[in-house]
């Protein structure tokens, strides 16, 4: 409640302050624009002085709104534009800058006259609910003392009511003060979520690039650690297979077994590493590692790769599980001889095509897996567009934002 009165009532001064800096002009001593030249200029200083006044007045009112009620209303961005009169230019045409004069010449004054009745009312009743034990006190005149009690009675009755109004009054005058603050004062609509879907976006690329370097670390500790291992393990039983000729055939049965069981854990690992995040990728680039893939493909791969500069790491990688999953499909699905992938970077896109031969058909919505490579396009704003008419060709084209 005590928030509620301390609002209304602070507000009185700054809420009057527009309004009394464009009357200023109109207002000057022995000063009557009596033309319309004059009429125009004091217009123009009047404009002049609302535009000056706009942006401390809007910081007092922000603060104001935050040390009373702890409600911190965003700062609109600053005008573009190096010189005055280029800022001057661009706050003219932002709508917040409009925004801001009409509550200062508006709505401020309405707040302020709902401040001074506040304030009325306050005094009103203090006095009057005092007046009757004040009438009473030593020293008074005769006519206090005089007034008859029905008329005290009253004005006492009169005085409490508007103590008891008061906090209502007080109340809807801050209400309606904080919703306009709000309102005008802060960013509009469409610039709130302009700003929240760009916080959204920044936030959504540090993930995206977190969990890129996250699997890049798992990718280089697996190689590093387990891989060697393996690797190490497969080639002591390879040793021991070859060179303890003179063991009972079950013991050599046994190391021939762990030899095999050795080799085939290391490919498996190899191909989690690969799929986790491949190391030529990030040491070569997409050019080397799409190259691999398509080496290894089950079917004849044409590969063209066209960029003169690479691409963010999150982009070469999303790229790279894209073309990885439609040869998997490729081999696994289209019944297919050959397939093609062309790579090219045109300015701030990078365009990914992957064609076969197959029998067509291919449909997201039956679990192929395309699905999820529309939504690990759309993870960075890119774009997935599938063409598979029955008996094909099927063509995948996928369009990546990329940034140096």
């Amino acid at each position: 409640m005590i928030r509620n009165y301390v609002l209304a009532i602070s507000g009185i001064p700054v809420q009057l302050a527009g309004l009394a800096a464009v009357a200023l002009p109109w207002l000057i001593p022995g000063f009557v624009p009596v033309t319309f030249w004059l009429v125009m200029l004091t217009v123009a200083i009047s404009a002049a002085l609302a535009l000056l006044v706009r942006a401390p007045l809007t910081f007092i009112e922000r603060h104001r709104c935050w040390s009373v009620l702890g409600i911190d209303i965003p700062r609109q961005p600053a005008a573009p534009g190096g010189s005055l009169s280029g800022r001057t230019r661009a706050s003219l045409r932002s709508e917040a800058t409009w925004r801001q004069l009409g509550y200062h010449l508006v709505i401020g004054p309405i707040m302020a006259m709902g401040g001074l009745l506040v304030l009325a009312m306050l005094a009103g009743g203090i006095e009057l609910a005092a007046s009757y034990g004040y009438s009473r006190l030593p020293g008074q005149s005769g006519d206090a003392l005089a007034a008859s009690p029905k008329a005290q009675a009253v004005a006492t009755l009169a005085g409490v009511a508007l103590l008891l109004l008061s906090p209502g009054a007080a109340a809807l005058v801050a209400w309606l003060d904080r919703t306009a603050m709000t309102a005008l004062l802060g960013p509009s609509r469409s610039l709130e979520l302009e700003r929240r879907v760009e916080t959204l976006a920044q936030s959504r690329a540090g993930v995206l690039d977190a969990a890129d370097a996250e699997r890049r670390r798992i990718e280089r500790d697996l190689h590093d650690g387990a891989q060697q291992r393996l690797v190490s393990l497969a080639l002591n039983l390879g040793i021991a297979r070859e060179s303890l000729t003179d063991l009972p055939d079950e013991a050599r049965q046994v190391i021939a077994a762990a030899h095999d069981e050795a080799k085939e854990a290391l490919t498996e690992l190899r191909n989690l590493v690969r799929g986790l995040h491949p190391a030529v990728l990030e040491d070569r680039g997409l050019d080397a590692a799409l190259s691999g893939i398509a080496a290894r493909a089950p079917l004849p791969v044409r590969l063209s790769v066209q960029m003169k500069e690479r691409a963010s790491p999150t982009v070469e990688a999303v790229a790279y599980f894209v073309v990885s999953e439609c040869l998997t499909n490729i081999a696994r699905h289209a019944e297919a001889r050959h397939a093609a992938i062309d790579v090219r970077r045109d300015g701030r896109w990078l365009h990914v095509q992957v064609t076969d031969d197959g029998v067509g058909g291919a449909d997201p919505a039956c679990g192929s897996g395309l699905a999820s490579l529309a939504q690990r396009a759309r993870s960075v704003d890119g774009s997935l567009r599938i063409e598979s008419p029955p008996g094909g060709p099927t063509v995948v084209t996928v369009e990546l934002p990329c940034e140096s």
